[in-house]
């Protein structure tokens, strides 16, 4: 693994079940952010910003990041995600 950004804690398969009073869910998606023409600008102080406003932003909306990196052409992260947050709102954030 190139760049352990953003490793919280290992993925295993019975990892985390968020349960309220009626269900049990595990919620999880692979996300990726591509640059445009996929130049290779992220890098130096440009990565380091962009892992601490992902991070940021997966503490503010509950969401907890089980894998990824931020590369010099591309972020990619596996997340899981409460039932009542939708990927589309998670990914415009």
């Amino acid at each position: 693994m190139p760049f352990p950004f953003l490793e919280l804690r290992r993925c295993y398969s019975c990892v985390m079940q968020r349960s309220n009073s009626h269900c049990v869910s595990r919620l999880t998606i692979h996300t990726v952010w591509l640059t445009k023409y996929r130049y290779n600008v992220l890098d130096g102080n440009i990565q380091l910003r962009c892992r601490t406003f992902s991070r940021q932003i997966c503490e503010s909306e509950g969401v907890e990041i089980l894998k990824g990196a931020v590369l010099k052409n591309y972020i990619h992260m596996h997340v899981e995600y409460r039932p009542s947050l939708s990927i589309s709102s998670f990914v415009k954030k």
